[in-house]
Order: C-alpha cells, then sequence, then structure tokens
C-alpha cells in the first residue's frame, strides 16, 4: 500500500514523511494493532530505535511471546 502526501502537506505540518510514518507507526502500536516489529518496519527504524521512540513518549512496551512468534513468521515472509 502506498500513502502519498504532497510536499505542501509536509511542510505546512512542519514534519518530514519520517515523522509521519513513525507518528502512524506509534498509533498502531498503541492500539495493539501492529507488533512492535511491525511498528518499527513501518517507521522504518532498528527496534531499539523504535523502542528508544516510545520511551521518549512513555509509551510501555507490550511485547509478549505470540507477538514474538508474529514477528518471526513476518521476517520468514520478508
Amino acid at each position: 500500500m502506498t500513502i502519498e502526501l504532497s510536499d505542501t502537506i509536509l511542510a505546512k505540518s512542519h514534519t518530514t514523511a519520517q515523522e509521519v510514518k513513525l507518528q502512524i507507526a506509534i498509533a498502531l502500536f498503541k492500539e495493539e494493532i501492529f507488533t512492535l516489529g511491525q511498528a518499527a518496519l513501518l517507521a522504518e527504524l532498528p527496534q531499539l530505535i523504535f523502542q528508544q521512540e516510545l520511551a521518549k513518549r512513555k509509551i510501555a512496551v507490550h511485547y509478549d511471546v505470540e507477538e514474538l512468534r508474529q514477528d518471526l513468521q513476518h521476517l520468514k515472509v520478508a
């Protein structure tokens, strides 16, 4: 899936495409729609850096065995 935002919209919002990806990834992670690994992939960040971004926002990491299994399965597909 591709989402396109014009440079004008990004400029008016004083943000970057990378920041938009990060914000979407964080929102999906917080709502427990994406696992930690999925959210980090969407944000195009290593998991450790994504976790640091969560920590900056005081968002707890919820990561259980089932999420680990899902992440491992997604890695096999990728």
